[in-house]
């Protein structure tokens, strides 16, 4: 098995933490992972591809991590996050790369992708499908996102916008941060019963976890000593930086008219869970997604699996990661 080295590079202005493996001549695969975890949800990758002769990158995202947190959230739009990676492939000597992404990671990828082909002829993401310049998941995109939520959602719930609530939002997750992220992460993935999900009956003004279906022991893909990684760092660096994310999102929403209606040409593969909410609350974005996406070479949703796609089936996502790269990675 490859063996992961880490390093700092200094790029688009800010320090970034890498995670990395295999060949340094090898065709170049940069992953760009999502919250609330880093460089560390690609671990089972970083190994795959490695062994499989490509030079696998992962790093922690800007905000996350051993990375620069900037506390601005104008700091996080779309545009700033791709030249993080258009950035962070100069100083890793390659000319192209392809670039994987998954949850917040994802947006990024197919970005990239969509801005810079030239950079990153092709791309991978897991569990967020392409929404284009829409920014985010909501019906009206006339509007920026936080306006088209509060018209959605009116006194209901509405997880963006509760993440949107400075220094609330901190103090719920902060909390207790192990336990925070343990009933996040079991949420979201394919094992948590969805008798115990009650999304559906939280209101403005409750917390998020009010609805989370805590585990009673973790599932067999996040062991303790994995959920010991990502509570250590968010201890750490606490969540205010990781949740300019979502702060980002009305920002993003004016610096990305200019692609409005563009598609992603590039030979794309898309991996997600049929358990996945962000699936199952966005079916018609993924629905419509080749007609976006004309060149989506693969399109797979794996049974049972939830939110956490590498982690959960580690084996046949890289199974599908790995054929993909072989059609479009020389």
């Amino acid at each position: 098995m490859a063996n992961i080295t880490h390093r700092l590079v200094h790029a688009n202005g800010i320090r970034i933490h890498v995670a990395e493996a295999g060949p340094v001549d090898g065709p170049c695969v940069i992953m760009c992972h999502g919250f609330p975890e880093s460089w560390y949800s690609w671990r089972h990758q970083l190994h795959a591809l490695a062994d499989a002769g490509y030079h696998a990158v992962a790093p922690d995202m800007r905000g996350m991590g051993r990375s620069s947190r900037p506390l601005d959230p104008n700091q996080y739009t779309q545009p700033k996050l791709v030249g993080d990676a258009v950035a962070l492939l100069a100083e890793l000597d390659h000319d192209t790369a392809v670039i994987a992404g998954h949850d917040w990671g994802a947006p990024v990828a197919w970005n990239a992708a969509l801005m810079r082909p030239d950079l990153f002829p092709a791309v991978i993401a897991l569990s967020v499908p392409f929404y284009g310049a829409r920014t985010t998941f909501t019906s009206d995109h006339t509007v920026p996102p936080s306006v088209a939520m509060r018209r959605e959602t009116g006194d209901g719930f509405h997880y963006q916008l509760y993440f949107n609530e400075v220094g609330r939002a901190e103090a719920d997750l902060e909390r207790d941060v192990r336990k925070w992220l343990g009933g996040f992460f079991f949420t979201a993935s394919g094992d948590a019963p969805p008798e115990e999900i009650t999304l559906d009956k939280l209101v403005r003004g409750d917390k998020l976890e009010d609805a989370f279906a805590w585990p009673k022991k973790l599932p067999s893909w996040l062991t303790e000593d994995d959920l010991d990684v990502y509570a250590a760092d968010y201890e750490r660096t606490g969540f205010a930086s990781a949740l300019n994310y979502y702060r980002a999102a009305d920002a993003t929403w004016y610096e990305m008219a200019p692609f409005r209606g563009a598609s992603v040409t590039v030979p794309a593969c898309f991996v997600a869970g049929d358990h996945d909410l962000v699936i199952a609350m966005n079916r018609e974005i993924y629905d419509g997604m080749p007609s976006e996406v004309p060149d989506l070479r693969t399109n797979l949703l794996l049974p049972g699996c939830g939110h956490w796609t590498q982690q959960e089936r580690p084996n046949e996502t890289n199974a599908a990661m790995l054929e993909f790269l072989a059609d479009v990675a020389a």
